[in-house]
């Protein structure tokens, strides 16, 4: 009975999440305090793409994504949601995510904090944010890549609660790093609020 109760549950989530699809996703710009310092955190804008690029080649060497995609990625406000943070008007790291309401299922496409303000919360904050976003979307599970060689951001990840579901061998472009793919159950933090 309980089952069938919860069938019921999901098949209503599904039918209102395609009346939501046509909905922009919300995000209030805001002063936001990150380990006692404060910083503005806005939603991405296709003029913020510059920025984005200079925080992703001073983290990666490279920037993996280009301009194009950034802003086709920015531009689907239905779908997508991409995060700044800023202090003193300058851009100090990003993060963006997809979001899949048919299948329930949230995605953190990419994150980045410049060098000089990395392990200061800000990465984990915008980590939180895109979260707490899911699961008011009521999405049921949020995943992530992360190179293999980059424990820093694995540790942080285990830490929120994200799992290594498998490898996905040689997924970077350029040097083929194999990459995790880490998953967080939605439902399960929803369950044990």
């Amino acid at each position: 009975m309980f089952e069938k109760f919860k069938q019921w549950l999901k098949a209503g989530r599904q039918q209102r999440r395609r009346e939501e699809i046509a909905t922009t996703i919300e995000l209030k710009n805001a002063v936001v305090s990150i380990d006692g310092a404060d910083y503005f955190l806005a939603r991405a804008q296709v003029t913020d793409v510059p920025e984005i690029l200079q925080v992703e080649q001073q983290v990666y060497d490279a920037t993996p994504w280009n301009e194009s995609a950034f802003i086709q990625e920015i531009r689907r406000q239905r779908d997508r949601l991409y995060l700044v943070v800023r202090k003193n008007d300058q851009l100090l790291g990003f993060a963006g995510c997809s979001f899949d309401r048919l299948k329930d299922e949230a995605h953190i496409t990419n994150i980045a904090v410049t060098p000089a303000y990395q392990n200061r919360g800000i990465g984990r904050y915008l980590i939180r944010k895109l979260i707490r976003k899911a699961a008011l979307l009521d999405m049921d599970k949020m995943s992530l890549e992360v190179r293999v060689s980059n424990t820093a951001a694995q540790r942080l990840y285990k830490r929120m609660g994200f799992l290594v579901k498998n490898v996905k061998k040689g997924y970077y472009f350029g040097d083929h790093e194999d990459a995790y793919n880490m998953v967080l159950d939605l439902d399960y933090l929803k369950e044990n609020e």
